[in-house]
This record gives C-alpha cells, sequence and structure tokens, in this order.
C-alpha cells in the first residue's frame, strides 16, 4: 500500500519570502508561516499559533518573491520534509519543512492592487478573490479550453 505526505495551510506570512538562487540558477525561497487556532479554557479565550517553515523552488519561487509579503493571508499545499544538519558546534539538529506544491493568495481584490488609494474600496462591494499557483502547470500547454 503507497502513502501519502500531504499538507494543507491556511496562515499570514511571518515575513517577506527570503529568496536566493543555487547553482544552475535554481531559485528558492523561504518563509515562515503562522497558522492560528482559538479554543476556550476556563472561560477565556485562547488564541494558539503555530509556526512553520515554508519552501518553494524555482517557479514557484519566483512568483513567490514577486507577490508575497509579510501579513499576506495564504493557501498552501505541500509535503512535510525533515533534514538534518550539523550546528557550529557540531551538534545534529532536525528541522521540518513544509515544502510547497502550489499556493492561493487570499484575500480581498484591493489586497492585490498596487495603488495604495483603492485599498479604499466601498464595504459592500468587496469581492473576494483567489489567484492559484501551481508547481508543475506544464500540463497545460497546448489545450484549447
Amino acid at each position: 500500500m503507497s502513502s501519502v505526505n500531504k499538507v494543507i495551510l491556511v496562515g499570514h506570512l511571518g515575513k517577506d519570502p527570503e529568496i536566493r538562487y543555487l547553482e544552475g540558477n535554481i531559485s528558492v525561497v523561504n518563509f515562515p508561516l503562522a497558522t492560528s487556532e482559538n479554543y476556550v479554557k476556563d472561560g477565556k479565550r485562547i488564541e494558539q499559533t503555530e509556526w512553520h517553515n515554508i519552501v518553494m523552488w524555482r517557479g514557484l519561487a519566483d512568483v513567490a518573491a514577486k507577490y508575497l509579503t509579510k501579513g499576506r493571508l495564504v493557501y498552501i499545499e505541500g509535503k512535510l520534509r525533515t533534514r538534518s544538519y550539523e550546528d557550529k558546534e557540531g551538534v545534529r539538529r532536525y528541522s521540518t519543512e513544509i515544502v510547497a506544491d502550489s499556493f492561493n493568495m487570499l484575500g480581498r481584490r484591493s489586497d492585490f492592487e498596487a495603488n495604495p488609494s483603492s485599498k479604499t474600496a466601498n464595504p459592500d462591494n468587496v469581492q473576494e478573490q483567489e489567484v492559484d499557483f501551481k508547481e508543475n502547470d506544464d500540463d497545460q500547454e497546448g489545450i484549447p479550453f
């Protein structure tokens, strides 16, 4: 039987994506993503925030670096990866990351516009918008519909 390694997160970026380039001009971007849940304990509302390390590669990394910013609400699909490394003192450390396959920017249309004055849109006329980015869109080429 095969197994499944699938992660779906909806959260806010903790800081702007950091892009870097590896040999062969391969781009990789990293950023933290905060997800929060609320619960009530002893009559008090408590918010618990989890931080996730997000990694995106190649074209997806380029798009993320261009469009994502700190605080942006985003939907991410990917898989868990754990890697090990040695720190400066020679101690073996482990890091768990989400390697993203795709993401959708979530929010109002005014959140995506470059003109800051347009953010004063009429709240009765607000439209929700999703922008979808996937790592492997190659199979869509040549399809007329």
